[in-house]
């Protein structure tokens, strides 16, 4: 990273005004036999077989799960009312057997919790918290107002295959900084299941942030609102459509949210495009070209595809510790532990 570059992060954090940031807490790395708690904290899961499947996953990581008291409850398509998802998201927090929270899915909903949380709670009890999707809502939340390390990765209900274990153990199972993580290596190279691409080639380094996109999107505006000021965003979403995602990004480009990153990881995006037979317009652009047309104009390095958010081979990630992205090579370094001894 260039003395410009962070000159102009400096200037960026600056120009907004923006306090300084307390230190963040990390939470402590789990063990073979520890509790973790299993809640819903946006849409609902009563299903017994995968409330079953929930339990055998917390298992077979030698975990030993503890389930939410409303995760069976049905509130429309939430996991119950707020009182009842804010309950169990402090309950999870307050117990000390618990070493870690795990949201069992993503959904709907998370948002609406965010008024209603006690974050002096959870910074006097720093834990583990996993979960991606909806769960940015919270994500963004506590990292603001509990200043706890967050880990945006796989929901309980995610696929976990070998890859994504080997980085959801890396994150939250050892005291070591992660290192570089980039895509899985490809069994085909002729047709890759995960396309790298340099929008932009360069390199910057700062903390991490970011999400799903349109969480950060609808979330603009609120106390809770994403600070990305001298920091590598990365953006992940899933089943929008290319004038959505347009859409959103611009909204992020208008609010000075893409020019101050140090830079951008746009992620895999699953079945991101015009919907078959029923496309949006009659002529409509792919998400790659809206990519480029909207991030590739920024004078920050910009990658496209890292496997983040809703894809089967899935990266655990740190939020708010310092990383190197390399745009060229295609490949993020982790330089800070998430987690402590």
């Amino acid at each position: 990273m260039t003395r410009r570059r962070v000159l102009a992060g400096a200037a960026a954090l600056s120009a907004l005004g923006a306090a300084p940031e307390r230190k963040l807490l990390r939470p402590k790395a789990l063990r073979a036999g520890d509790t973790v708690g299993l809640i819903t904290p946006s849409s609902h899961v009563s299903d017994p077989d995968r409330l079953a499947l929930a339990e055998r996953t917390a298992r077979y990581f030698e975990l030993a799960p503890k389930f939410g008291k409303s995760v069976r409850k049905r509130e429309g398509y939430l996991g119950g009312t707020v009182e009842d998802r804010v309950e169990d998201l402090h309950a999870m927090f307050r117990d000390p057997e618990v070493k870690a929270v795990f949201a069992i899915r993503g959904g709907y909903g998370a948002s609406q919790l965010l008024d209603r949380i006690d974050y002096d709670l959870i910074r006097a009890n720093p834990k583990i918290f996993l979960g991606y999707s909806d769960i940015t809502a919270l994500h963004l939340a506590i990292q603001k107002r509990a200043g706890l390390v967050t880990f945006h990765g796989p929901i309980v209900l995610s696929r976990f295959t070998p890859f994504t274990q080997t980085y959801f153990r890396k994150a939250l199972f050892e005291t070591e900084p992660m290192g570089r993580v980039t895509n899985p290596p490809d069994t085909d190279p002729l047709r890759p299941a995960h396309i790298l691409r340099t929008v932009r080639p360069g390199s910057a380094r700062g903390p991490l942030a970011g999400g799903n996109l349109t969480l950060i999107s609808t979330t603009m505006g609120t106390p809770y609102e994403i600070e990305t000021a001298g920091r590598i965003l990365f953006l992940e979403d899933v089943d929008e459509e290319p004038y959505s995602i347009d859409r959103m990004l611009t909204q992020l480009r208008l609010a000075g949210k893409l020019d101050t990153a140090a830079g951008v990881i746009f992620g895999e995006c699953q079945d991101c495009r015009p919907r078959e037979f029923h496309p949006s317009y009659e002529s409509t652009l792919s998400v790659g070209e809206v990519v480029d047309e909207i991030l590739g104009r920024l004078r920050i390095p910009v990658l496209s595809g890292l496997t983040i958010g809703h894809t089967d081979d899935q990266l655990t990630l740190p939020l708010g510790l310092m990383a190197q992205l390399d745009a060229t090579k295609g490949e993020l370094i982790i330089e800070e532990a998430g987690v402590i001894a």
